[in-house]
């Protein structure tokens, strides 16, 4: 067995990690964690020490940890075929069985699924469709993608320019020229502290009516969104936020890709962020709750209209020229059958939205009017604490100062994970489905512990 010092030392010496310092990571300046086991909604690291993960690992282990039958489904489909590429019409029992899974749980005009692996490349994905789509239908100009100022869409290339947070812009050269950004519907930085829900709307839609102007509607391809913000602070729309942007798209016919690789599968108290807030979208991107992040696997449902469009530029033009050797892998579809028949069978839908409300209420009680907290929000089982110097004048803590850092490496050594959200001083929530009232009353009071003994001097 190796020794603990022994992975550490391997760990500094040869693993690139994602969104983290090289440098500080390598000379063994910043924290870090290598976990050996998990179940429910806990993790156990190499040292032995248990941790509630109210964070689901990056929002995705939606069923928890430790399911047994879905190891199970990926023993048995490895052991059967480990591997099958998804190229001409080919397929496997997990796959297609997958692909009518996620048809019936999708709104009832989107019937067709494409896999791959992760969100980000489902929004690569997504973008070729729209730009296949566009030029079949003989408007090749419509090739600009609208964003939303602190979306989340992926760090690829275009995914990492649809993103609409600039750490993940910085020194990459993005975004790139085809992804154009309108405003974010934050409601708790609106422009105009005295504006209601309902005027904070008008202004968004506004603006993207500005922009759409500004741009030529005829340059436009789509407009992606998260139905509610994720990364880029856990933020529901204000009130009629949906119901005024997609007539605007519908009138200047672009096209609407509802971002769900946060909300699908549950998360929200319903099966699909899209029918929690009303929304009808062209294409709809899934992944995380997907698998629940047992195996990588990710996805691109189309409506039945794009279908028709797909149908009729293949058969002029040959077949479509896209495709990943990991699209469909029967692995992942093998952990995707079995996820989603547990979703099913231990009633996660209901538990997000019943537990999800007891938890953020919870929330709200322990921690609304607390003298650093400027906002407690979220939806279904996702929420956030927002921190100010000063709430009642507006004044944010100096980002150097890195308070959400201190506050959640202090929940941390109190054995609950939360998340120091980017661009902003946010602590972010996204626990397992399977998350009990009992362990939401764990997660709030070591948050409200844990903010006490960092700001207690301040």
């Amino acid at each position: 067995m190796l020794t603990n010092d022994q992975l550490n030392e391997w760990d500094r010496a040869h693993f690139l990690h994602p969104s983290t310092g090289f440098g500080q990571h390598a000379r063994n300046e910043s924290a870090s964690r290598i976990v050996t086991t998990a179940s429910g909604v806990y993790i156990e690291d190499r040292d032995g020490k248990r941790l509630l993960d109210a964070f689901a690992g990056l929002y995705c282990v939606n069923v928890g940890y430790g399911r047994t039958e879905i190891a199970e489904a990926i023993a048995a489909q490895a052991h059967e075929l480990a591997y099958y590429h998804a190229y001409v019409g080919h397929g496997t029992e997990a796959s297609i069985t997958l692909a009518r899974m996620v048809a019936e749980r999708a709104p009832a005009h989107m019937n067709k699924v494409y896999f791959g692996l992760g969100g980000s490349d489902a929004n690569e994905t997504n973008v070729k469709l729209v730009w296949y789509i566009q030029n079949v239908l003989g408007r090749p100009e419509k090739r600009k993608i609208i964003s939303r100022w602190r979306g989340y869409h992926g760090s690829g290339l275009i995914t990492g320019s649809l993103t609409g947070l600039t750490p993940f812009h910085n020194k990459f050269g993005l975004p790139l020229p085809e992804v154009i950004h309108t405003e974010a519907p934050y409601y708790f930085r609106r422009p105009d502290p005295n504006m209601t829900q309902e005027a904070f709307t008008a202004h968004c839609a506004a603006k993207l009516e500005e922009l759409i102007e500004r741009e030529g509607a005829d340059t436009i391809g789509a407009f992606i969104g998260e139905p509610l913000l994720g990364t880029g602070g856990i933020v529901p729309p204000p009130a009629g936020y949906w119901e005024a942007i997609q007539p605007i798209l519908k009138k200047h016919d672009i096209l609407l890709i509802t971002d769900e690789v946060v909300t699908g599968f549950g998360r929200m108290g319903t099966m699909m962020g899209s029918t929690h807030y009303g929304i009808k979208p062209d294409i709809i991107t899934i992944a995380k709750g997907l698998t629940s992040a047992y195996a990588p696997l990710s996805g691109s449902i189309v409506s039945d209209d794009l279908f028709k469009v797909l149908e009729e530029g293949t058969d002029k033009f040959g077949p479509f020229g896209h495709g990943w050797t990991y699209s469909a892998h029967p692995i992942g579809a093998a952990a995707g059958v079995a996820n989603l028949k547990l979703v099913d069978s231990l009633g996660l839908v209901e538990n997000a939205g019943a537990t999800g409300a007891y938890f953020r209420k919870a929330m709200a009680d322990a921690l609304s009017g607390h003298r650093f907290v400027g906002d407690v929000r979220g939806d279904g089982m996702l929420a956030a604490v927002e921190l100010q110097r000063d709430p009642s004048a507006g004044v944010d803590f100096d980002a150097s100062e890195k308070v959400t850092a201190q506050v959640v490496a202090e929940m941390a050594r109190r054995g609950v994970i939360a998340r120091a959200m980017p661009q902003g001083e946010i602590i972010g929530f996204a626990p397992p489905l399977c998350l009990s009232p009992a362990e939401a009353d764990t997660v709030v009071e070591v948050t409200r512990d844990a903010l006490e003994a960092v700001t207690g001097a301040f």
